[in-house]
């Protein structure tokens, strides 16, 4: 990636759980190519989690109205936006921007950035579970919705999937995760 051609958007999905912040996290630290994008949530501050910009739902509403978001969508009782002007900043400098999005928004956010790499983050379901349950965030009722909605598949007809088990080491998983941007971006240059 150079100054001159545009970043691409790397969807960073997958389970609650499945340790996508971690990935993301450590994508950022192992490559300065690389940037992690800051969500708007309508998630109380306290609550932890990915460092995010916490909202109401009147003020997410207004943001939303405003158009500053160039995806958003409803999971899990919150609401969740990607902010427009950050997405094109970062792309603009050469930067991939990881964005961890919600699986119901890829064909949107495939036509909104083109360019979409979608890295599906996975793990086993035992690891699933405990991950859960040590993060504790969730009521046990709420875990098990997850765990449900863990096996559903990606949609079909995505042009750049690829997935990256992190049912091991997180170090595994941030090495495949930067060994597909990079040939990812190699084959479209």
């Amino acid at each position: 990636m150079n100054g001159a051609a545009l970043g691409p958007v790397i969807a960073v999905v997958g389970p609650s759980g499945v340790g996508k912040d971690s990935v993301m996290t450590g994508l950022v630290a192992a490559d300065p190519r690389l940037t992690l994008l800051k969500r708007v949530i309508t998630r109380a501050p306290e609550a932890g989690g990915e460092d995010y910009t916490p909202v109401t739902e009147a003020e997410f509403a207004a943001r939303q109205e405003e158009g500053e978001f160039a995806l958003h969508w409803q999971a899990h009782g919150l609401f969740y936006g990607v902010p427009a002007a950050a997405v094109l900043a970062q792309r603009a400098e050469g930067r991939g921007v990881l964005v961890n999005f919600s699986r119901s928004v890829l064909f949107d956010a495939q036509e909104a950035f083109g360019d979409l790499i979608v890295l599906n983050v996975t793990a086993s379901p035992e690891v699933l579970a405990a991950r859960l349950a040590g993060r504790g965030r969730e009521s046990v009722e709420e875990q098990a919705k997850r765990l449900a909605q863990a096996a559903k598949p990606l949609p079909e007809g995505l042009t750049q999937v690829h997935e990256i088990d992190n049912s091991a080491e997180l170090s595994a998983a941030i090495q495949a995760a930067l060994d597909v941007i990079f040939a990812a971006q190699a084959e479209s240059a």
